[in-house]
């Protein structure tokens, strides 16, 4: 749509053109004519000819200039647009071109000034999220007491009641066995469904277990440990990757581990998956994470982003200035799609000094 809404411009600069060649044309045999500069031409052929030939040849002046000076315009506005788009996808490090010393470039100057200010916003937020993760460290006995009843409450409401129907159905079957063998078969089957499903319940409650926070490990490290640890208990193939060499501020390397702590959390709990994949990609200034399997998926709405926790997910990725992409649907697996800008502490640092 973008596209032909820009060779729409240069079509009609074209047609711009062409008319204005061709009044000033007009005007000029006028004139030419009107003070005898002009011989009448006797010959029929000749005078189409010649009508045609300066026809043609106003209506090409014309288009090539349409065309050469919207061509410039567009070009520049192009160049804008694409520094636009390096900016929404969360990438400040594009700067604007030089774009001229007219009205294009001096909003170009601006935008430019704006970019620089929003790049300060980045690395202010991404300071502050590390300020907090300093401050959270501080107020960690309180939190575990919270995660204690968080826990307690979730044990309460989910296994709990799990384990409470699966004995009551095991009683059952002790009734029914003698009378219908068949019904027993199928509370049986009842008793493995509930025990499966309690199972991945309880797995994803340990999982919670693990330290809040990284505790001074890199994120690669504490993601690694934390695959290593689930494969040994959970009958999921998990696929980690991470570029070496990536260095985040800590308060980033903390959300990012508790975003997919959650998401590790929701796929046993819900997804009902047998394959798991995260990825850790940096791309120049961009960091890239993505957290797929081929579970079950669910409709997204209101309801579900409650359940599931991803309106904290959105919050935490908020605080470092990224953004996050859910894509999922019943029966296609969940796909979760991260970008955070990578902002250089000790530059953040020396803007916040100067």
């Amino acid at each position: 749509m973008n596209d032909r809404k820009t060779s729409n411009m240069v079509t009609r600069s074209m047609g711009e053109g062409i008319l204005l060649s061709l009044i000033v044309g007009a005007v000029f045999l006028y004139m030419a004519n009107t003070y005898g500069y002009m011989k009448p031409i006797s010959e029929w052929g000749a005078g189409i000819q010649f009508g045609a030939a300066l026809l043609f040849l106003l209506a090409g002046l014309g288009a090539t200039f349409g065309f050469y000076q919207s061509y410039r315009v567009k070009r520049r506005l192009e160049q804008m647009r694409e520094t636009l788009l390096m900016w929404e996808k969360g990438s400040p490090s594009r700067e604007l071109p030089e774009l001229g010393a007219d009205e294009i470039g001096r909003l170009g100057e601006q935008l430019g000034r704006i970019g620089r200010k929003w790049e300060e916003q980045v690395s202010s937020l991404q300071r502050l999220s590390t300020n907090n993760a300093q401050l959270a460290e501080q107020a960690r006995i309180s939190a575990i007491v919270e995660e204690r009843q968080r826990l307690a409450r979730e044990l309460h409401d989910a296994v709990s009641q799990q384990l409470f129907a699966i004995s009551m159905t095991a009683t059952a079957v002790g009734r029914t066995l003698e009378k219908d063998f068949a019904k027993a078969q199928r509370q049986v089957a009842l008793i493995e469904e509930m025990s499966a499903v309690a199972q991945s319940e309880m797995r994803a409650l340990l999982l919670h277990l693990r330290p809040v926070y990284l505790e001074g490990k890199h994120l690669e490290q504490g993601i690694r440990e934390l695959v290593n640890e689930l494969q040994l208990k959970v009958p999921m193939e998990i696929d980690f990757e991470m570029d070496s060499g990536i260095r985040l501020v800590k308060g980033v390397e903390n959300h990012l581990f508790r975003i997919i702590q959650e998401a590790m959390s929701n796929t046993l709990r819900h997804a009902k998956a047998t394959r798991m994949e995260i990825r850790i990609l940096q791309r120049s200034e961009l960091l890239r994470v993505m957290i797929r399997d081929n579970g079950i998926g669910f409709e997204l709405d209101d309801k579900k982003q409650a359940s599931y926790g991803l309106s904290t997910m959105q919050e935490r990725i908020s605080e470092v200035g990224g953004a996050i992409q859910y894509i999922t649907a019943p029966g296609k697996g969940t796909r979760i799609e991260i970008s955070v800008p990578v902002m250089n502490e000790e530059s953040g640092r020396n803007e916040s000094d100067g």
